[in-house]
């Protein structure tokens, strides 16, 4: 089973990758560096629970629906 920190960035870039963002797109989207959303999307780093809504505004869906599909990805 993958980490709660991979499960969340995977989804993350499937979102992203479904709305045809570039990361340095939805970068300038949520006002973080390229550099960070890779990071996130790898599950190499943790984000914020501020950035979590940021990221979650920016794909265009909620907080809890986010997590709600990130749970279902790791039954």
């Amino acid at each position: 089973m993958s980490s709660l920190a991979q499960r969340f960035g995977e989804y993350v870039r499937d979102m992203r990758l479904a709305q045809g963002l570039s990361q340095a797109e939805f970068g300038e989207r949520c006002g973080f560096y390229q550099t960070y959303l890779s990071r996130i999307e790898r599950g190499r780093a943790n984000p914020t629970l501020n950035a979590i809504e940021v990221i979650a505004n920016a794909l265009g869906v909620t907080v809890f629906e986010m997590f709600a599909a990130i749970a279902v990805r790791g039954d």
